[in-house]
């Protein structure tokens, strides 16, 4: 999954960018108490553990997901 990937699958989600600093984005939905951060470095792939982590933080974990890594 791209990072631009992950980015649209968190908006899909309900998630929309609060906070950007450099290549740093914070996202948030109503919801959920963490900000979810992403180091936004567009076309590149998402390291497996990254994503994982952000999906979990994200509790969409095991949900429409398409990572193929």
């Amino acid at each position: 999954m791209r990072f631009s990937e992950l980015v649209k699958l968190l908006e899909r989600n309900g998630f929309r960018l609060v906070r950007e600093k450099g290549s740093i984005r914070y996202y948030a939905k109503p919801g959920i108490e963490k900000l979810i951060r992403v180091d936004f470095h567009g076309g590149k792939e998402v390291p497996t553990g990254t994503c994982n982590a952000i999906l979990k933080a994200a509790e969409l974990k095991g949900k429409e997901t398409t990572h193929d890594a």
